[in-house]
């Protein structure tokens, strides 16, 4: 004959809770928000969220994987306001020693923000003020607002590879950082050096 099968005790079926995550609602049910049933606020949230276009930037035409490739000789050289105190606090010439790093013909340039920092800082940093406006470095008008260097350099790395920073700021490092292709010239044990930048083992600079 048949055996019998006994029934389990209370057996109950499992079921979602209808306000799990998991579950995706269709779209005639994500208007239904708050209490009555209307579905003003609720539909134009879910509406929202699927119209949004995600913005994603090109890349820069310079850069092969991270490697930039209008680096090059003559080299161009962001200087922010730090570096040109610490170079004077550590005795160096800021084109020579760039000049003895890198083996290659360097251009200092000096943005209105790093002038207008400078000056700000008054007569305890005179002489950073003269060597900035030294006839060897070139100056570069700035048209945004405000006057604050780091964002300053950074927006200008972003916009133009071309450039190598030079500052010892350990915060504008950690910014400049995130931006691809771009070099940082930094000052350690008393002479320039530079990372970020494959050609700099070629020259003076320690290779990393």
């Amino acid at each position: 004959g048949k055996a019998k099968k006994t029934r389990k005790f209370a057996e109950v079926k499992r079921l979602l809770n209808p306000k799990d995550g998991k579950i995706n609602k269709p779209d005639n049910q994500k208007g239904k928000g708050g209490k009555g049933g209307k579905g003003g606020k609720g539909g134009d949230k879910g509406k929202g969220k699927a119209d949004e276009v995600r913005h994603v930037e090109a890349g820069n035409s310079a850069l092969f994987f991270k490697y930039n490739t209008q680096l090059g000789p003559p080299y161009h050289v962001l200087i922010d306001t730090n570096f040109i105190n610490f170079s004077i606090r550590n005795k160096l010439d800021v084109v020579q020693s760039m000049l003895d790093c890198l083996y290659a013909h360097c251009t200092p340039y000096v943005t209105d923000c790093v002038m207008a920092e400078l000056e700000k800082l008054g007569q305890k940093y005179r002489v950073a003020l003269r060597i900035a406006k030294d006839p060897r470095f070139e100056r570069l008008p700035c048209t945004h607002a405000g006057t604050y260097a780091d964002d300053c350099i950074v927006n200008r790395c972003t916009q133009h590879k071309c450039y190598i920073v030079a500052t010892c700021d350990r915060d504008l490092k950690r910014r400049i950082r995130k931006i691809p292709g771009v070099p940082i010239m930094y000052i350690q044990q008393h002479k320039y050096s530079i990372e970020r930048l494959p050609e700099a083992s070629m020259g003076g600079a320690p290779s990393k």
